[in-house]
């Protein structure tokens, strides 16, 4: 039996524990904070209860396949409902159209909001996005890839063709969709990764493809139960967890991961090290000298993502009949993305934002009938006092979360009087809550063709230590690393009888 010590109990690393865990593994858990989830965050106040991480679940069958693999199946541990709306789109022009979570119910619904043809447009795309899922989730998102695997898998040059990998998100979309809006509605699934649209690449057709081919899901609750869920499922194969368990490094002895000393001194010595940290944390802090260079050097090579500024509103008597997620888009998208990430200027946040609203139907996250609790998310510079945003100067938080509620005022969805209690999370609060660089929700954004390639890989350079979770491959969001834990699981293999 190889011990394994997993460094952070976000949902990467709960993934990863469980199924190291199942497979005959001696798996301790280290978690820093005293809950469990990492961005998959939960936050309670007098009876309302908070998602302060994703707000959605797609591919819903990574969850399957994980406590199927593991255990009982997930329809046994955890209800997931199908949302009939996926989400509520308000363009500049005054425009709204209800998104369906039914992927053919999708063009009708372009076309009697936006115009007909609108959706025979929408429609052309999402065929060419369903050819290059089918030519990159396998070999790509469920494997540990890197550059030379992909050339291999190219043999086909339309293959090649279809993924375009020469091309941007926005260009390939401009070739299918005529109308600004349709524009604007692919651009913001480059934010999903934590990109500018104008650098991501074509392959992020992807994303809004498996959102409408496999549906938009909410967990009653909060999706924050799926950390307990996982935690439940860790303690039951007879994992181990540990909360306030700061980890300072990962020890290297005669050239391999040996295990981790904490804050206080203590060493936890292992036979294999599973890194759920953030990649920059672990080759920047936890893995000092030589261990750590070439991931160094590599992280230099990428665009941090960019983070997220948060409200959660406790509303008494909120506005009817709204849908579980809305967006009402920015005037100027290009504008947002420029002050995001520091073009023509240092990063700023964004004067007229793109904001996106959580609005769950469920009363299991309200303390009576006429309340609700909102999560309003708009995208944000990371926090970085030395170059850029000190998201801690005194009064900015507020101002900016004034402003915010202004603009959704001004976009037609004023709540202001209605609310009885907000909290703000800004990237700083975020860096403190994850220790995560700057709040950078995603870690490396996926801005340009070689992006995803320089993301750090799952295996390190070190052996016996590996990565996973949302800052390495395949990348951020729930589905992603709960693949991630899978392929991480399938490098160090079952234990040894």
């Amino acid at each position: 039996m190889s011990r394994v010590v997993v460094v952070g109990a976000g949902v990467g690393g709960l993934a990863a524990a469980v199924r190291l865990a199942a497979t005959g593994h001696d798996v301790t858990v280290l978690e820093q904070a005293d809950v469990v989830g990492g961005k998959l965050g939960t936050h309670v106040h007098d009876g309302w209860t908070f998602d302060t991480g994703p707000s959605l679940l797609t591919l819903p069958h990574v969850l399957d396949d994980l406590f199927a693999a593991t255990g009982a199946p997930l329809e046994e541990v955890l209800l997931v409902q199908r949302l009939d709306v996926a989400c509520r789109y308000r363009f500049p022009d005054g425009t709204e159209v209800d998104l369906p979570g039914d992927a053919t119910a999708v063009p009708a619904a372009l076309d009697a909001a936006l115009g007909p043809g609108r959706g025979a447009q929408w429609a052309a795309l999402m065929e060419r996005a369903g050819r290059v899922w089918d030519l990159t989730h396998g070999p790509f998102l469920e494997s540990p890839v890197g550059p030379a695997d992909l050339l291999r898998l190219a043999r086909d040059p339309r293959d090649v063709a279809t993924v375009a990998p020469w091309r941007s998100l926005r260009g390939l979309g401009s070739a299918y969709l005529t109308d600004p809006r349709l524009r604007l509605l692919l651009d913001r699934y480059a934010t999903y990764t934590g990109s500018d649209p104008r650098r991501a690449p074509a392959a992020l057709l992807t994303v809004p493809y498996a959102e409408q081919a496999f549906g938009s899901w909410y967990v009653p609750g909060g999706l924050g139960r799926i950390a307990v869920a996982l935690t439940d499922r860790l303690e039951a194969l007879g994992g181990r967890l540990r909360t306030g368990a700061r980890v300072a490094e990962v020890l290297v002895a005669d050239g391999r991961a040996r295990g981790v000393r904490l804050a206080g001194g203590e060493v936890v010595a292992a036979d294999v090290v599973v890194a759920n940290a953030d990649a920059t944390r672990l080759y920047g802090e936890l893995l000092p000298g030589r261990a750590g260079r070439r991931g160094r050097r590599r992280l230099r090579r990428t665009t941090p993502s960019l983070a997220g500024f948060a409200l959660l509103l406790a509303l008494d008597d909120p506005p009817p009949d709204q849908p579980h997620h809305r967006v009402l888009f920015a005037e100027d998208y290009d504008a947002e993305f420029d002050a995001v990430f520091g073009r023509h200027g240092p990063p700023r946040p964004a004067h007229r934002p793109t904001v996106y609203v959580s609005v769950p139907d469920d009363p299991a996250v309200v303390p009576h009938a006429r309340a609700g609790a909102w999560f309003v998310l708009v995208n944000a510079p990371r926090h970085d006092p030395a170059g850029g945003v000190d998201w801690d100067s005194p009064g900015l938080a507020e101002a900016h979360a004034d402003h915010v509620l202004e603009v959704m005022a001004e976009r037609g969805l004023d709540v202001r009087r209605r609310v009885t209690h907000r909290t703000v999370l800004t990237p700083a609060e975020l860096e403190r809550r994850t220790l995560t660089a700057g709040g950078s929700i995603y870690g490396t954004s996926s801005n340009g063709a070689r992006a995803a390639f320089l993301r750090p890989a799952n295996r390190s350079p070190v052996p016996g230590l590996f990565l996973v979770g949302g800052s390495s491959h395949p990348g951020g969001g729930l589905p992603l690393v709960v693949m991630s834990a899978r392929i991480v699981a399938d490098l160090v293999g079952p234990a040894a009888r």
